[in-house]
């Protein structure tokens, strides 16, 4: 990797975390600001000042470092300076509009140069996740001239109303009624199977699950199966690589197209440049975000030529957005692809991503509430439970006490949840992995005395 951020970066800690200042201006923003925020900036507490790669640095002088980059967002760290230079000159050029610019021009060939599957090259861009996800399901409605669509427990797509829908948790208790023609069906989340049986003796039972489930609970009208490569928001899940070949051939069964959301997984995440690279399938629309703008809202669809032919959705104005594709968004995104290529960082993603996992690896033995580790590439989560044998989960007061415990030794990480999340930026460099890891290794080290993990 040609480093683009300073190496081996640590925390450096001046006040109590959250400083003063830091409170302060939480208090100015809490007079008027809605509740509802992202759970671990509301429970930081921190105000930021400026941010350097994996860093960040509060307004009370606080230096910590970040593995949770805006849950992805952030994948080419913060400030990277490709994208600095390019959005700098692009707003002071022209920033809105939905003609013809160099930038878009630039970014529609590099997406097309690493298309997810032969002849899936067609790009519609929009401005966030939730977006793109929505115009994804008005595409297959176009394309089929059907109306359901099949959506997998765990599953997060946004929080709009199609994507809602098809949201497999419980976070959409008390926002009904859902869009008709939703179904849910079981994820091959193998560590918590529903089935409780062990791959690959189970033959994929979960597969057979989903198919009776659509089978007698859909009207035969499934437009599209909708599926993230590897579950973000439910915990990094990392399917075994043989499911998401066996639900491409679901949705064929059903006559319906596959939708594959790549927000988290696309653009090198994972070690390869998607989450559908590791089992071979071919999607036929791909919804992408997060890195792609690297930083700046940015997100799109992808799809072939025939899809995105259908009507009305080809209509003009059917699936414009009054921020995707302006000249701004544009050169980030454009920026953000050329610095995954030229850096390397798809490379370097796999092989500290690999470093972090074996390091994190020898934390099943060693403590007593660590119940699995898994990763691909910088997609890693740590399993957090109360009982080895059973995997029930940690309580979400010890959880609390973790993300506490890190934040106060200068380490940023979805340490909240009894699924900690680690999804550092692309950039990461080997040392400063490792002093984050020391940093975990610390606090686990001191929740696994006197028993604070049973607590809860």
């Amino acid at each position: 990797m040609k480093p683009s951020h300073p190496l081996d970066q640590r925390p450096a800690l001046v006040t109590e975390i959250p400083g003063p200042r830091s409170a302060a201006l939480r208090a100015r923003e809490d007079a008027h600001l809605a509740p509802g925020l992202q759970a671990y900036a509301v429970m930081a507490g921190i105000a930021v000042d400026h941010a350097r790669g994996s860093a960040v640095t509060d307004v009370d002088g606080n230096t910590l470092l970040d593995l949770v980059g805006g849950i992805g967002v952030g994948a080419l760290g913060h400030a990277h300076p490709a994208v600095v230079s390019a959005v700098q000159t692009q707003v002071a050029r022209a920033s809105v509009g939905p003609f013809a610019s160099a930038a878009r021009a630039e970014l529609v060939e590099r997406v097309a140069a690493h298309a997810p599957a032969p002849g899936v090259h067609r790009l519609q861009l929009y401005s966030t996740g939730a977006e793109a996800v929505e115009s994804a399901l008005r595409l297959a409605k176009s394309h089929t001239g059907r109306h359901e669509f099949v959506g997998f427990w765990g599953g997060f797509h946004g929080k709009t109303l199609g994507a809602l829908s098809l949201m497999g948790s419980t976070f959409k208790h008390g926002l009904g009624p859902m869009a008709p023609g939703s179904h849910l069906v079981p994820y091959a989340d193998c560590y918590h199977c529903p089935l409780k049986l062990t791959h690959p003796a189970c033959g994929l039972a979960c597969v057979d699950v989903a198919r009776q489930q659509v089978r007698h609970a859909s009207t035969g009208a499934v437009a599209a199966v909708i599926v993230e490569p590897m579950q973000g928001t439910a915990g990094n899940v990392i399917p075994p690589d043989d499911w998401l070949p066996a639900i491409a051939g679901l949705a064929r069964e059903l006559g319906a197209l596959l939708i594959v959301d790549e927000m988290i997984t696309g653009f090198g995440r994972t070690g390869t440049y998607w989450g559908t690279d590791h089992t071979g399938v071919a999607p036929d629309i791909v919804t992408v975000g997060k890195a792609f703008g690297g930083g700046f809202p940015l997100s799109g669809l992808l799809t072939t030529d025939a899809i995105a032919a259908a009507r009305p959705w080809s209509n003009p104005s059917g699936s414009s957005s009054s921020y995707g594709g302006n000249p701004l968004g544009a050169a980030a995104g454009a920026a953000a692809l050329r610095a995954i290529d030229d850096e390397g960082l798809v490379r370097n993603a796999r092989d500290v991503g690999a470093a972090l996992l074996a390091m994190l690896a020898p934390f099943v033995d060693r403590f007593p509430f660590v119940g699995a580790v898994r990763g691909r590439g910088m997609f890693l989560a740590v399993e957090l439970v109360r009982d080895k044998r059973t995997r029930e989960p940690l309580a979400p007061e010890a959880c609390r006490m973790v993300f506490d415990a890190c934040l106060r030794r200068g380490l940023l990480a979805m340490a909240y949840a009894p699924r900690v999340r680690l999804q550092p930026a692309l950039t990461l460099d080997a040392a400063t992995a490792r002093n984050a890891v020391a940093i975990l290794d610390e606090v686990f080290t001191w929740m696994a005395c006197d028993g604070r993990w049973r607590r809860g």
